[in-house]
């Protein structure tokens, strides 16, 4: 049992940090040699085009700076307990590599949000970021830019002018721009919902089960007395 913990858990922190290293990799190389909003074709349906947002995953913005960043903390926390736990338990293999990206997916972001305000300067449509002394970025700390770059514009066409309403109008079919931390928290979730429904149905309902599971064990064991203590009284008798 010790030896498959320890498996468990050096590979869920090795994976962990694996994929923390590689989404810095790739944001501080766009970061430092790309301008902002620069594009660079690499197939007509693939580009590394380098935008900066304040939002979630994708680049949607409907929360606080602040009040995002702290959810994400918060979340990453969470997340981090759990899947201890799960390891501890004797988690299925693949439960704790999908927990293990999940993890690594959203704390690559929150680096964004804690350092890259501090560590880097603006990045510009004229001017190349580059690193600071802390402290005298572009931005206090909880208020950095997450860094994206990945488009996958599959197809770039123009509606049929026949088309109500939006006849001869412009349209791309995925037009989101995401970074390798969005990639592994879709990849992770997909893969949860497809092959591990039944640990995620167990997650409401394990603190329920533990105590229905204490309270037949105490009914139990009151049956069990209650049951040595009539037979005494009977050879008493």
């Amino acid at each position: 049992m010790a030896a498959r913990l320890f498996n468990k858990g050096s590979v869920a922190c090795l994976l962990v940090l694996l994929l923390l290293v590689v989404d810095q990799i790739i944001k501080i190389e766009v970061k430092t040699n790309m301008f902002l909003h620069e594009s660079v074709r690499v197939t007509d349906w693939f580009y590394i085009y380098f935008i900066e947002n304040e939002g979630m995953a994708y680049g949607m913005t409907f929360i606080n700076k602040l009040v995002l960043t702290l959810f994400r903390i918060i979340a990453v926390t969470v997340i981090g307990v759990y899947l201890f736990r799960q390891v501890r338990k004797g988690a299925r293999w693949g439960y704790v590599v999908c927990l293990s990206m999940l993890l690594a997916g959203a704390g690559g972001n929150i680096i964004d949000c804690l350092c890259y305000g501090q560590v880097f300067s603006p990045s510009t449509n004229f001017t190349l970021a580059h690193f600071v002394p802390w402290g005298e970025g572009y931005a206090p700390v909880f208020y950095g830019k997450v860094v994206d770059m990945f488009y996958f514009p599959i197809i770039d066409t123009y509606l049929p002018d026949w088309l109500p309403i939006w006849g001869g109008e412009h349209f791309i079919f995925f037009s989101p721009i995401f970074n390798f931390a969005d990639s592994c928290i879709s990849v992770s979730v997909v893969a949860l919902l497809l092959f591990f429904r039944r640990e995620l149905g167990e997650i409401s309902f394990s603190s329920q089960k533990e105590e229905k599971s204490d309270e037949n064990g105490g009914e139990k064991e009151g049956i069990e007395v209650e049951n040595v203590t009539n037979e005494e009284t009977n050879n008493q008798e």
